[in-house]
């Protein structure tokens, strides 16, 4: 079933009517080749609700959907999972949003550290965001999520680490940390309700200065076992661990 998302007031609970704008109208109607009877899921991108419609008509500017049965069972993870991804070369960026959004990531925060080999003027890195941005909204309408999570701008090292000085648990995989018992004690610790930073660093990982600078506000360097992982895999395997304790 195709998911959508629309502004709170396109869905009118007394009327029993959902309003599709913009372009989504395109998607239904020329790509999905949708018609009336047929069913959609709609979230509104900020509560966990999802409601199932039925289409009633299409027109040039908008999609009319019946409202059929909400849906109340939340989809997103009981914690707020923030992940500071160092950027990668290429195109791995794409490939780390999609893949952590379908697994419940919260936001995702690119940050330039000491190993980048990227690096971003303010046109270029507000291109590459609009662009991850659109990336994670395609990705939370496949996997059915309640929102559309946020990729933030472009930060360095030292900001990211300042962002995320309130969370509750804060970790950075490094190399040479030791001891999979704490990185399992930190993460089965999770309660509902709590916001995690995950900082992963690019190719090459986090400086040893960096490292050291994390340590001193609070960031807890943790393993995730004897294998050295990709910067593209990192992530992914810490938020399938979390998503796996927190459901």
């Amino acid at each position: 079933m195709y998911q959508f998302f629309v502004e709170p007031q396109q869905i009118d609970l007394e009327c029993r009517r959902v309003v599709i704008r913009g372009k989504d109208v395109n998607h239904i109607k020329n790509v999905l080749r949708m018609k009336p009877g047929e069913e959609i899921s709609v979230s509104d991108g900020r509560d966990q609700k999802e409601y199932r419609c039925g289409i009633l008509e299409l027109s040039e500017d908008r999609v009319l959907c019946e409202l059929r049965f909400v849906k109340q069972e939340g989809v997103e993870l009981p914690v707020k999972v923030f992940l500071f991804q160092g950027l990668p070369k290429g195109d791995k960026m794409e490939l780390i949003v999609q893949k952590a959004v379908e697994l419940g990531v919260h936001e995702i925060i690119p940050v330039v550290s000491g190993r980048c080999v990227v690096r971003l003027d303010e046109k270029k890195a507000g291109a590459r965001v609009l662009r991850w941005q659109k990336i994670a909204e395609a990705a939370a309408k496949q996997s059915r999520r309640g929102i559309i999570p946020r990729v933030g701008e472009v930060i360095s090292f030292r900001q990211a680490v300042r962002l995320a000085s309130s969370m509750d648990l804060k970790i950075i995989p490094y190399e040479l940390a030791e001891g999979m018992e704490r990185t399992r004690e930190l993460l089965e610790g999770l309660m509902p309700g709590q916001s995690v930073a995950v900082f992963i660093g690019p190719e090459g990982g986090f400086e040893e200065k960096e490292v050291q600078l994390a340590s001193e506000n609070g960031i807890t360097p943790i393993t995730l076992g004897r294998r050295i992982l990709r910067t593209e895999t990192a992530g992914i395997a810490v938020m399938s661990w979390i998503t796996y304790l927190c459901e």
